[in-house]
């Protein structure tokens, strides 16, 4: 583990002048050019604390939402440096990094960073690729949590009764029929990939239009939640829930005055917060937190993995039923409200885990 000296801003009188501002930069950034050429230089008159250094591959649309100017600044406060991972060079011969955090797709990038991984053991690499890959099919995604069979004072966490389709759409009605499977039924492309297609959905209401589905997907039973779902953001220990709207109940009535395919590009978005919406209490309450911890403390065991999210349902007319609808990695956690004091504390407690290791 390599912890690094940090630039921190030298005050006088609690201000700031220009002139100590633009030296500071000045430093700062001679130590990001250090670190991306290979090495560091001597330390800077200024800098006075350890510095933990980040290393992040990943895409554009995921450095926009995630490296906002508030989080990389609360960050430099926090003894915490963003570099930037040039993917035109080999991945060792960049750094020294003590935290890779990556999210980027294909064989190619996994198998350099389990290399990676295996030549650099100090450093801690936010997550393992084998285990993120295991969250790419929504098969095995949720089998883990089927595999639990949590259930204790606070409530009981399942996943819907779903089936795998992997070819042959003129099969699907019998197959649904054969397993029991109840309509509607919810239909989500077995990969998730992070992709546009990855988050559709479509909801069929009747045996027919079943054979109009698109495999590979996997099949879930509709479960009526109110029309909330909970997204459950997973950050190392910590938790924080925020309420999304969902797709509105399904009545008997309505199940057999209704037919066909509806398709939904993605339910759950920023724009779809219900945090504030005026709701049934039975509907609004979040889950219990002693029931939300043992549930992530055992996934973050099973899947290996420290950076995901669940979406969570609770079933209408009941005070705790929960089923898990899905589970994402390094999901959009711009949109979690207080992310950058929730993910700076992480990586800085990382940081200072690795170096009392190294130190003992």
């Amino acid at each position: 583990m390599r912890l690094h000296e940090e630039i921190v801003p030298f005050h006088r009188n609690g201000k700031r002048g220009e002139e100590e501002y633009e030296e500071e930069e000045g430093e700062e950034e001679e130590v990001i050019s250090s670190i991306e050429a290979g090495f560091l230089p001597s330390p800077p008159r200024s800098l006075q604390r350890k510095l933990v250094v980040v290393g992040y591959a990943l895409t554009s649309k995921k450095i926009k939402s995630f490296l906002q100017p508030k989080l990389e600044g609360l960050a430099r406060n926090k003894g915490i440096l963003f570099v930037a991972i040039d993917q035109n060079r080999p991945l060792s011969d960049q750094g020294p990094f003590d935290i890779v955090l990556h999210k980027l797709t294909g064989k190619e990038w996994r198998q350099i960073l389990e290399d990676y991984r295996r030549t650099h053991p100090e450093v801690t690499v936010l997550d393992p690729p084998d285990a993120i890959q295991h969250l790419h099919n929504r098969q095995s995604m949720l089998q883990c949590v089927a595999d639990m069979n949590l259930s204790n004072s606070y409530g009981k966490v399942d996943v819907p009764r779903q089936l795998v389709i992997k070819k042959d759409a003129a099969s699907i009605p019998d197959a649904v029929t054969k397993a029991g499977l109840m309509l509607p039924i919810v239909a989500k492309p077995l990969v998730a990939d992070g992709s546009a297609k990855s988050h559709e959905l479509s909801l069929a209401y009747d045996q027919p239009s079943l054979q109009k589905l698109e495999p590979p997907l996997v099949l879930q039973e509709f479960v009526n939640h109110g029309g909330v779902l909970f997204k459950v953001y997973i950050v190392g220990e910590a938790i924080k829930v925020v309420r999304r709207f969902s797709l509105p109940d399904v009545c008997k009535r309505e199940l057999s005055n209704s037919e066909g395919v509806f398709r939904f590009p993605r339910v759950s978005c920023a724009a779809a917060s219900a945090d504030d919406a005026d709701l049934d209490p039975g509907v609004a309450e979040l889950p219990p937190q002693p029931l939300l911890e043992k549930l992530a403390k055992e996934l973050r065991r099973r899947l290996g993995l420290r950076l995901f999210n669940l979406d969570i349902i609770r079933e209408h007319g009941t005070r705790d039923q929960f089923f898990v609808i899905d589970i994402n990695y390094f999901p959009g956690y711009g949109k979690m409200p207080e992310y950058e004091h929730i993910f700076t504390d992480f990586l800085l407690s990382l940081g200072q885990s690795q170096y009392k290791k190294r130190s003992s």
